[in-house]
């Protein structure tokens, strides 16, 4: 059971609507508008889904992902590599982390504008996950 939707305002259904999200308790939903009919997927499955992809993405890309990371900080130095390098190691205890405190509103806004979307249908499942991309030549 997940307490906030992770990618609140960044879920979409298959019309282009931004999923509202709402709490029954202490378990976040996201909802989908299916003609009238207020559907609520519970966050966790939604999230879940997205987080396992983005999961597949960083391992695929280890190496650029914590060069990358290293570059971002402005430490490329043996003690940061070390610590970035047990961060992806452990991703699967830091997304556990993250399910329970949400991202920051800041995160999202950043990823929205970099054109991360999360296309699902009336049955709250994934349909489509718009990735943000570098331009060819960037790093």
């Amino acid at each position: 059971m997940s307490r906030t939707a992770l990618f609140e305002g960044l879920v979409f259904d298959e019309d282009r609507r931004t999923l509202a999200t709402t709490r029954v308790g202490d378990e976040a939903f996201y909802i989908v508008d299916d003609a009238g009919f207020k559907r609520h997927v519970p966050a966790e499955e939604i999230d879940r889904v997205i987080l396992s992809q983005l999961r597949g993405q960083i391992l695929d890309n280890k190496q650029a992902v914590a060069e990358g990371a290293m570059k971002m900080m402005g430490a490329e130095d043996l003690f940061t590599k070390a610590m970035i390098d047990s961060s992806l190691n452990n991703i699967d205890e830091n997304f556990r982390k993250l399910m329970d405190v949400g991202l920051p509103e800041s995160a999202r806004q950043w990823l929205g504008m970099l054109g991360f979307k999360i296309t699902v249908n009336y049955h709250g499942e994934v349909v489509d996950t718009n990735w943000p991309s570098a331009a060819s030549g960037e790093e």
